[in-house]
């Protein structure tokens, strides 16, 4: 039998995040090899805000809720959906549909909530710590004692890279547009802080800091979710035989790389795709996952998050998000759920 339950609908493809509309949609019985999943707690992600828009490379049908990664109860298992009871706290992930109080999902969709986690933070790691393992242990092959440069740092992937980093021997320099931000960057592990906003606002000014703080041999590895002037500036301080890994373009350019640098520093620009790592060798895919569940399950991932607004408020949290305002990750909590006392900051004036 159906049940009434809110979720943030999607009607129409439109750039102003705010015409999504909380809404009581049906939700039937699981199908066959399907679970319900209560939530309590979804991440903000900017897929979410580009699927709206009709920017992003996958195109829901309409209407949907955004929200891809998740957390929550098991309520119900639908025929041959045998891994997971009622009850069973959980993580969720799929390409949409968490912007809801509940959802039916594939059982392969479904895996146990790691270890002692809560639910704000278990629906915060996968994304963003997916994305760095693959960028820095499959890709870069980051090695004990070398010096990684990770840029954006103050982001939710750029957060990511920085907990890992540290957890893999490195020596961290991270940057970020505000002192602010970077202090709470800092807070967590990292070695040095390099604000890279130049006086005319725009985002570079990091090369001979990162010179000065390795002798003059620049950064082994460089993480790169922002490109443009950033990955211009970085290809003139990154090591000899250095790597640059390309996650990203949030600075708004596709940068182009010199080939003469590449050819007389003898150093790789490398693409990562996390998703696509996992889709086109689904066996290394499985062990990405795994490894970063052990280590959910262990403590080592703590992922950081500056902001959890109910689902009445899912807009207010993707306008965060939207204007750099997030520190990490936002998270959007439902029924009734609220994150342990200290692990989100909350502070909305950042």
């Amino acid at each position: 039998m159906a049940t009434r339950v809110r979720a943030v609908m999607c009607s129409a493809v439109n750039d102003d995040i705010g015409s999504v509309r909380l809404s009581e949609v049906e939700l039937d019985e699981p199908a066959a090899g399907e679970v319900q999943v209560r939530l309590k707690a979804c991440a903000v992600n900017f897929p979410d805000l580009l699927m709206i828009q009709g920017k992003y490379q996958f195109k829901p049908p309409l209407p949907f809720a955004p929200g891809g990664e998740a957390a929550g109860d098991v309520v119900a298992c639908g025929t041959g959906a045998e891994r997971f009871k009622p009850g069973d706290r959980v993580i969720v992930s799929v390409r949409y549909g968490g912007f809801a109080e509940a959802l039916n999902v594939p059982e392969s969709a479904v895996r146990p909530l790691p270890g002692n986690m809560d639910y704000a933070a278990a629906a915060s790691y996968q994304t963003a710590y997916l994305t760095a393992y693959v960028a820095l242990y499959r890709r870069g092959s980051l090695q004990r004692g070398e010096t990684l440069l990770v840029h954006g740092a103050t982001g939710g992937v750029g957060m990511a890279a920085v907990d890992l980093g540290k957890w893999m021997g490195a020596t961290v320099i991270a940057t970020g547009g505000t002192d602010e931000k970077l202090t709470v960057v800092q807070s967590r592990g990292a070695d040095h802080v390099i604000n890279y906003t130049r006086a005319d606002g725009s985002l570079g000014g990091f090369r001979e800091q990162v010179k000065a703080l390795t002798g003059g041999r620049g950064a082994d590895v460089i993480y790169d979710p922002v490109g443009g002037d950033v990955f211009d500036e970085s290809m003139r301080c990154v090591n000899w035989g250095g790597r640059i890994l390309t996650i990203g373009f949030t600075s708004g350019r596709w940068p182009q790389a010199p080939v003469n640098l590449i050819l007389i520093k003898q150093i790789a620009v490398i693409g990562v795709r996390a998703g696509e790592y996992g889709r086109r060798d689904p066996e290394r895919g499985r062990e990405n996952e795994d490894a970063l569940f052990a280590m959910a399950a262990a403590g080592d991932i703590n992922p950081y998050i500056s902001h959890a607004l109910p689902l009445e408020q899912a807009v207010e949290a993707m306008r965060l998000l939207e204007h750099r305002q997030v520190i990490g990750k936002a998270v959007i909590t439902m029924n009734g759920y609220t994150p342990p006392a200290g692990s989100v900051d909350n502070k909305n004036n950042r």
